[in-house]
Parts: C-alpha cells; structure tokens; sequence
C-alpha cells in the first residue's frame, strides 16, 4: 500500500495546478522595506519520469534562451545526468529536453553527446570522468547559455576514486546549431591548493559587467589527511566561448569534525551578497558587501531561534526583487524514512538582516513520496514566474545492491518523476534582466 504525504493537496499528472491556500498567512509575504505584499501561486508539471530498476534522472536543471519560444516566450532547456543505482554518484550520460511555450508542451528526452564522460589517463590509468552537478544560466552579457557543473572522476570499474582531482566543467550552448558544445574544464591557479576544486550544483550570479561571481569548493591533495573541503566565490570573465579565473575571494571554512563546507550558492538581494552552504551538521549562510568576502557565517535557524534542521544537502536561493527565500529540506517533517530526510521539498522567506528563516512562510513546493529531493535546481524564466525543478532520486542508500533494497522509497508512491514546480508571482521581478 502506498502511504501518501498531506502536506498539500496535489496532481501528478502535468500541468495540473498544485497550490492556492487563501487564509493561511504564507502565501501573503511581506517586504522587509515597503510593506508590499508579494504572493505566489504555485503549479507542477511532471514533464518526463526514469525508473527501470536500474537508472534514474537526477540534476534536472534549466536555463534559458530569451525570446527563443513561442510568440516571443523563452525557450527553456533542461539537463540532467542519468544515475545508475548500483552504485554511489554514478553519472553515466547527460540528457536534456526544453519547451517552448513556458510548459504547456515539453519536448522528450535526448542524449547529449558533447556533454557525456569521456577517458582520460590520470596517474597512469585510463579513467571515466564525468561532468555532473551541472547548472544551466544565461549570461546576458555574452547572450549565451552558459552551463556550469564539476567533474567526477572514477575508477575503471566506475566507482568513485578516492582521492581524485577535481575540476569546475563548462559548456556552452549553441543556438544556431541547437546543440551543447564539448565540455571543458575551468583552468585554475597551479599546484595542489586547488587539487580537488568544483562549481557542482552551485547558484552563480553574473555582474552587469559580465564578470561572473563563481562559488566552487574545494581541498588541497588530502595527502593522506582527513577531507575538510573549503569555500570561495571566484571573479570569471566570460567571452561567450571561454570561462576563465581572474581572483578569489575569502576562504571560508569550519572545523566540526566533518568534511567541511560544500555545494555553495550565492545570489545578490538590497545590494549585499548572500552564500548558503552545505554542511554534514547544519546548513549555513554568510553577507558580503562585494560576494568576495563575508562576515563570519552561521547556521541557518528559524526565526524563534531553532535549528531550521537542514543538514548534509543543497540549499538554493529564490530571488525576487521584493522578497529573499530559501528552498532547503530538513528534520522533524514526518519524514524520517527519507535518505537524509532530503523530501519534501520547502520554500520560506529569509529575513536578510537577521539571517533566518521567517517560520510561519514556510511551506512545501515539491511534496514527499519516499525518494530524495536534494539536488535542485531554480530557474527565473520571466519576470513573474520562477521554476525549482528537482528528480526524485530512486535510492534509499548511497550504495543499492538490488532493485528490492529499493522498496524503501517506492512503497511511498515515487516513480522517478522529474518536477517543474513553477511559482507565479503577483508582481513583476525586477532583478529579471536579460537585454
């Protein structure tokens, strides 16, 4: 029997409309600066799903091209890496699909040869090394699609090698010939400080001068030493073709007995840089005048004080110009038997002063059916609608050895599905530039 979440009432099929809750208080969020109300409603498309007992989709993310859609629309183009559950973190293919009429229609899913793993000889041994984690954003200043990810390198039996070098990839996309271009890697400053150093599953922000604010993390060669992984936003520059360091800012880093600081993303809200950061323990989150260096970062709570409980996943920001939110996952939501309780999925207002999350604007935007939710991905695609798209994850553990072990997550109704959970604001974005 599948035991199914309340958390909202909700479709699965596409295009059904998920979330109107007149009454309750948090779909009424208020401005820290003008008072002015901003609302949303909230709908979901389901536009393909992947589970045969062996693969699933997961890092579906989106990225734009203005006014390539239908009647002037964008046209939004989606990638996402195949997984193979036999093993942990094992990419063996990027696929991708798009729309052209904002989700109405999506296309199927396609192969994406330029952006699969390919070998190469890393001390002495011939190695696949995948490019995953990857983001999709346009850069204006350039008007190209730029995609940005990290690799992962493995043994020549496809597990993770550990350790291994690590590299921030690129790709470009190429509308006249609607096609992804190679892959390549971010060249970074020489020696062993940047020995294992990716943008995976990062938010960028891109300067009105183009340059781009780039969050990686990153460790030295281990050299035997225990894993402690580091943060800093790079200064890119971006010519439309290549991606290339310019400086670093601040190190930021923790010592709390676990692998350290990852999977950073920053946006830019009032005039001041905001990071959010995963952590085995807790999530955090640091202010910055420049995106360059912060005031000493702390984890992310409530606004009453308590621990918000996300730990040892993603958070991403949602950036309107009249209000700041944070999806996230977390504890304590009837969810213990979630790898990680990575699902559901919550979206609430973040007090940009106080630095927390406003309690009572919490609410779930991608419900809980047994699979992980926590690799995400946000998407502005007009100036009055937002996308998080997220797959669910078909594996309970890191390491599944067969397709039964993975009834944990199928007794609750998960099926692989990728969600568009597609938010529609009742006031224009300003911060939604692209010309």
């Amino acid at each position: 029997m599948i035991r199914r979440r309340q958390f909202l009432k909700s479709s699965v099929s596409k295009g059904i409309s998920l979330m109107v809750i007149p009454g309750l208080g948090g779909l009424n969020f208020q401005t820290f600066r003008n008072r002015r109300k901003l609302k949303y409603q909230l709908k979901h498309d389901i536009p393909t799903k992947l589970y045969d007992g062996n693969n699933c989709w997961v890092h579906p993310r989106a990225g734009i091209i203005p006014g390539a859609g239908k009647k002037g629309k964008p046209k939004v183009l989606f990638t996402m890496n195949t997984h193979d559950i036999s093993g942990s973190d094992v990419f063996k293919g990027m696929y991708g699909f798009q729309t052209d009429d904002l989700g109405k229609s999506y296309a199927e899913p396609k192969a994406l040869p330029p952006l699969n793993p390919r070998f190469e000889t890393i001390e002495g041994k011939e190695h696949p090394v995948a490019a995953s984690d990857f983001w999709p954003a346009f850069h204006s200043s350039s008007r190209k699609l730029l995609g940005i990810g990290h690799t992962v390198v493995y043994t020549p039996e496809w597990k993770v090698m550990v350790p291994r070098p690590r590299h921030t990839s690129y790709a470009v996309y190429d509308e006249k010939k609607d096609k992804w271009g190679n892959w390549k890697k971010l060249q970074m400053p020489g020696g062993e400080r940047f020995y294992f150093a990716g943008a995976g599953s990062v938010q960028r922000y891109d300067e009105s001068d183009g340059s781009i604010l780039l969050p990686i993390y990153f460790n030295p060669h281990p050299n035997g030493s225990r894993r402690s992984d580091r943060i800093a936003v790079l200064r890119c520059s971006f010519d439309g073709e290549n991606l290339n360091y310019l400086s670093h800012g601040q190190e930021i880093s923790i010592e709390d007995n676990s692998r350290g600081l990852q999977e950073p993303s920053l946006t830019k809200f009032k005039g001041k840089y905001y990071l959010t950061m995963r952590n085995d323990h807790n999530g955090y989150v640091g202010k910055s005048q420049d995106g360059l260096n912060f005031e000493p970062i702390v984890s992310w709570k409530f606004d009453d004080g308590t621990n918000l409980g996300n730990y040892n996943t993603q958070q991403h920001w949602v950036t309107h110009s009249e209000g700041l939110f944070l999806v996230y996952t977390r504890k304590g939501a009837d969810n213990d038997h979630v790898f990680r309780h990575r699902a559901p999925l919550f979206m609430a207002q973040v007090d940009p002063e106080k630095l927390c999350v406003i309690r009572d604007t919490e609410r779930v935007i991608v419900e809980e059916r047994g699979a992980r939710l926590g690799n995400f991905g946000v998407t502005n695609v007009s100036p009055n609608e937002t996308w998080v798209t997220v797959a669910e994850w078909m594996q309970f553990s890191g390491k599944i050895k067969t397709p039964s072990s993975n009834l944990e997550v199928e007794n609750y109704g998960s099926d692989g599905s990728v969600w568009v959970a597609k938010i529609h604001w009742n006031q224009s974005n300003k911060y939604f530039k692209i010309l």
